[in-house]
């Protein structure tokens, strides 16, 4: 989906995408410094609302990869948040969801493409982690990094394709049956973007997961 250019910096043409982007970062790093200044051993609506969510990432990424789920739980805890907060702005009239634009879809990709490595690096060093890529046999080396650019391309199209056809089904209802049908349609999105953001993470965490465990793997075999 083409999105409108609004302005220029030197020779970057910016548009409604990279805009919304901005705000979206912007605001959640206003909230949750707010959020989080003063925090109380007797939690306030907020701050338990706040404590449940962190509280589900930490069950979700323990159950994927045990004992590890405090050291990923920044990462994959802000994707998940961004991708939601994202996925949700397409109900603002006026705004389009990020995520319906390929380029801001292939940068968080390729952000967890970097993530993966530099966590399986992080835990198994650089020599060990890269030793993967050649086991059981070197013959597969290039399949392990067709593996590794495919699966990239694939998380940022799967999420890119999802929510941009949301839109356009959004648009094409509302354009045949006017405002008749505006809180199914609503809550159809508000489902569509919880689950396309929770797919995507995750998928981040299984390959995070899938790097971290490549030298446990190969021992235990």
């Amino acid at each position: 989906m083409k999105s409108e250019i609004l302005f220029h910096l030197g020779p970057l043409s910016i548009c409604m995408a990279v805009v919304v982007t901005w705000g979206i970062m912007l605001g959640l790093a206003i909230f949750f410094s707010l959020a989080t200044r003063r925090l109380s051993i007797e939690p306030g609506p907020l701050q338990t609302l706040l404590e449940g969510a962190v509280s589900a990432i930490l069950d979700a990424i323990e159950a994927v990869l045990p004992e590890k789920q405090h050291m990923l739980l920044p990462f994959i805890g802000s994707l998940w948040i961004f991708i939601l907060i994202s996925n949700l702005a397409g109900i603002i009239p006026g705004l389009s969801a990020p995520t319906a634009n390929l380029s801001v879809t292939s940068a968080l990709a390729i952000l967890v493409f970097l993530s993966v490595h530099w966590f399986g690096i992080r835990s198994e060093g650089w020599r060990n982690y890269l030793k993967h890529y050649s086991h059981p046999s070197p013959i597969l080396l290039p399949f392990h990094l067709i593996s590794e650019v495919s699966r990239t391309v694939a998380l940022a199209v799967r999420l890119f394709g999802n929510i941009m056809s949301l839109e356009m089904a959004a648009l094409l209802v509302l354009l045949v049956g006017g405002l008749l049908v505006p809180i199914p349609l609503l809550m159809l999105h508000i489902v569509e973007a919880l689950v396309q953001a929770y797919i995507f993470g995750m998928l981040a965490l299984i390959y995070v997961s899938g790097a971290i465990e490549s030298q446990q793997r190969k021992r235990n075999e």
